[in-house]
C-alpha cells in the first residue's frame, strides 16, 4: 500500500486550505478531497459494460484534470441505490492520498446538543406488515429475498457538525469503511460501512459481501453463542448464499482467477455480527476499472434483494420513502482504474439539525417480521452511539 501511494503524489495543499469536499478512509487508503474541479451526474445504469458513459464521463473529467496541472487526478463521490438515478460525482480541486490513521477506540459520545424529536418512517407496525407482505410475495414464487429498510429522523436543538460525528464514528468503529461526501441537496452522508463492495488496484479485486446479520450482546460467553447461532442459521446462511451466487456469477467471467471460500466466516462490529465472505481474484483484462466493477456489481442482493430487478419492485411498493444515496456506494477512482467502493450502510444524513439514520434488514421467506424489525434496532445503534442518543426510540 506504501508503494501506491508514493507512486500517486498530490498536489500541495497549504495550511489554510478548506474544509474537505469529501473524506473516505478505509483499512488501505485515506482520501482527503477539496474543492471541486468538475461534477459528474452522470447515472450508473449500465456502467459496468466496456462502452460504459458513465465511465466515458469519468475519463473525460480527469483528463481535463490533468490538462489544468494535477498530477494524479482522481475522481469521488457516492451513487445512489437506483443506479437510474443521477450519481453525485466529482473530480476535486486537490486532494491528498495517504496510509489511513490508526484509530483508537474512544469513550462513549454524550450528545451536547439534545433531540427535540424523533420519528421511524415506517412505524414498527408498518414494516412488520411489509416484511408480512414480502414473505406473502416470496411464497406465491415471485422473488426470494427482499431487503427492507426504514428510516429514523431526528431534529436536534442546534446545527449538526458532521465532520465530528464522522471522527466519532473513526474511533468508536476503527475497521470498516468511514465516508463524508457531500450529496445535492447540500447535506452530508456520512457513515461507517463494514462492508466493501469492491476494491481494484492493478489486476487484483477483493469484495467482502455481508448477509445474515445479529446483535451483539455484553456478555462475553453469550456474545459467542450469539456468533455461533449466526453461523449456523439455515435462514441466514440462504440469505448469504443469494448473495455470494450472484457475485460469483458477475465476477467470473472476468477474472483469471477468482477465489471465494466455500462457507461464509463470522465478521464483528462493535454491534453486530456478520456472515461474511472475502472474496478476492485477478481480472483477465486489467484495464477495467474499479467504478466499471462496482457499476456492475450495484446494487447486489445485501441491499436489494434476488432476484433483482424482482426485489426492486417489491422494495419501491412496499418502502414509503426513495432510498436516495441510502444503500447507494461511497468511493473514489483514479486515471489507471484503481480505487475503492464501500456500501452505503451504518450511515445516515445531516442537513443542519435534521439528521436522518438508515437500517435495513435482508426478508427471505423464513422471516419473523418482528425479529427483522429488530435486526434494524440493532443495525441503527452504531450511528445513535456516534450522536450520544441512548434513550429508546418512541415508535
Amino acid at each position: 500500500m506504501d508503494a501506491i501511494v508514493a507512486e500517486r503524489p498530490s498536489r500541495e495543499i497549504s495550511a489554510q486550505a478548506e474544509t474537505p469536499s469529501f473524506l473516505f478512509s478505509s483499512p488501505h487508503f485515506a482520501i482527503e478531497a477539496y474543492g471541486v474541479f468538475e461534477r459528474i451526474r452522470t447515472p450508473a445504469v449500465g456502467g459496468g459494460g466496456a462502452d460504459s458513459v458513465l465511465q466515458a464521463a469519468v475519463d473525460a473529467a480527469l483528463a481535463r484534470a490533468r490538462r489544468a496541472g494535477q498530477d494524479h487526478p482522481i475522481v469521488v463521490g457516492a451513487i445512489p441505490f437506483d443506479s437510474r438515478q443521477p450519481s453525485f460525482l466529482f473530480a476535486p480541486k486537490t486532494h491528498r492520498i495517504s496510509a489511513p490513521r490508526m484509530a483508537t477506540s474512544a469513550p462513549e459520545a454524550k450528545a451536547s446538543v439534545p433531540a427535540l424529536w424523533y420519528r421511524s418512517v415506517p412505524g414498527q407496525s408498518g414494516f412488520e406488515e411489509a416484511v408480512a407482505q414480502a414473505v406473502a410475495n416470496f411464497r406465491d414464487g415471485h422473488a426470494r429475498k427482499a431487503v427492507l429498510s426504514r428510516i429514523l429522523e431526528i431534529e436536534f436543538a442546534e446545527r449538526v457538525d458532521a465532520v465530528a460525528i464522522l471522527e466519532i464514528l473513526r474511533r468508536q468503529n476503527p475497521a470498516g469503511y468511514h465516508f463524508h461526501a457531500p450529496l445535492p441537496d447540500g447535506g452530508v452522508l456520512l457513515g461507517a460501512s463494514p462492508e466493501l463492495l469492491i476494491r481494484k488496484i492493478g489486476g487484483s479485486i477483493r469484495s467482502n459481501p455481508l448477509a445474515g446479520s445479529a446483535k451483539r450482546v455484553a456478555e462475553p460467553e453469550e456474545d459467542a453463542r450469539v456468533g455461533r447461532r449466526l453461523l449456523q442459521s439455515s435462514k441466514d446462511n440462504f440469505e448469504h448464499r443469494l448473495v455470494i451466487d450472484e457475485i460469483r456469477r458477475l465476477l467470473e467471467p472476468l477474472c483469471a482467477e477468482l477465489r471465494i471460500p466455500d462457507e461464509p466466516a463470522l465478521m464483528n462490529t462493535p454491534t453486530m455480527w456478520h456472515l461474511s465472505t472475502a472474496i478476492s481474484g485477478e481480472l483477465a483484462d486489467g484495464r477495467l476499472s474499479a467504478l466499471q466493477l462496482a457499476s456492475l456489481l450495484h446494487p447486489t442482493p445485501a441491499i436489494c434483494g434476488s432476484p433483482t430487478a424482482q426485489a426492486r419492485m417489491l422494495i419501491e411498493r412496499l418502502e414509503p420513502f426513495d432510498r436516495g444515496f441510502f444503500a447507494g456506494i461511497v468511493g473514489w477512482c483514479d486515471e489507471s482504474g484503481d480505487g475503492e467502493w464501500a456500501i452505503a450502510i451504518r450511515c445516515g444524513t445531516v442537513n443542519e439539525m435534521v439528521v436522518r439514520l438508515f437500517a435495513g434488514a435482508g426478508i427471505v421467506e423464513a422471516s419473523d417480521p418482528r425479529a427483522e424489525w429488530a435486526e434494524t434496532e440493532a443495525k441503527l445503534a452504531t450511528m445513535l452511539r456516534a450522536f450520544g442518543v441512548e434513550r429508546e426510540i418512541a415508535q
